[in-house]
């Protein structure tokens, strides 16, 4: 397998996880988003929205959109599966996930960020706002959930990583990038976060680890 992505790609940091908890190996390829790789046109044959990750599969299917992916490899790979054995346990999972991958990062990714620096005009700080503003209102969220459903265990739900941990950390890491953040307010969440940054396989996908790392 071969995965396209950034090493500071919250999507791509997912895949990398969920790759690395069911122990598969892949060959990594970096689209360098700041330099605007991802507009290339070999890039673009391989994902038309040029956005990261991709995942190419024996050397012909290319799979995008992180959680596509993470379900195609807990399908196709379900040794250590990612997603509960039950319906509702699957539903809750998702909704975790989602919640991130639907909620927060979309508004709050790299291309969002520079749109509203330019050509909107917003200076610095109005970005930090703008980015904080949106986690924190998914976080709140969150850690009700996490703090107060009995399903939540060591990770956000019982007491191995799945599907909803990929997003959670990213999505942490993220965050703390921007010091401004307080995560005072979400001890669940940062209780699984750390619990997860203890398990190799999630720490080996942190993006300093990565070969494109800067």
């Amino acid at each position: 397998m071969k995965l396209y992505g950034f090493f500071r790609s919250s999507a791509a940091f997912r895949v990398r996880i969920a790759l690395n908890l069911k122990g598969l190996d892949y060959e990594q390829a970096s689209i360098h988003l700041r330099k605007n790789q991802q507009f290339g046109a070999d890039y673009l044959k391989l994902n038309p929205q040029a956005l990261v990750p991709a995942l190419e599969d024996h050397g012909h299917l290319v799979l995008s959109q992180s959680l596509a992916i993470i379900e195609y490899l807990d399908e196709t790979r379900p040794k250590l599966p990612l997603l509960p054995s039950t319906p509702l346990g699957r539903s809750r999972v998702r909704s975790l996930a989602q919640m991130i991958a639907c909620d927060i990062h979309p508004i709050d990714n790299l291309r969002v960020l520079r749109y509203l620096a330019d050509p909107l005009g917003h200076d610095e700080k109005t970005v930090e706002t703008w980015f904080n503003h949106w986690i924190r209102l998914g976080f709140d969220a969150i850690e009700r959930r996490l703090s107060s459903e009995a399903d939540t265990g060591r990770f956000c739900h019982g007491d191995a990583p799945g599907l909803a941990d990929c997003c959670l950390v990213p999505q942490v890491v993220n965050a703390q990038r921007h010091k401004s953040f307080d995560f005072a307010p979400y001890p669940t969440i940062m209780r699984v976060f750390e619990t997860c940054r203890g398990v190799p396989a999630i720490a080996a996908a942190f993006p300093e680890k990565q070969p494109d790392a800067e």
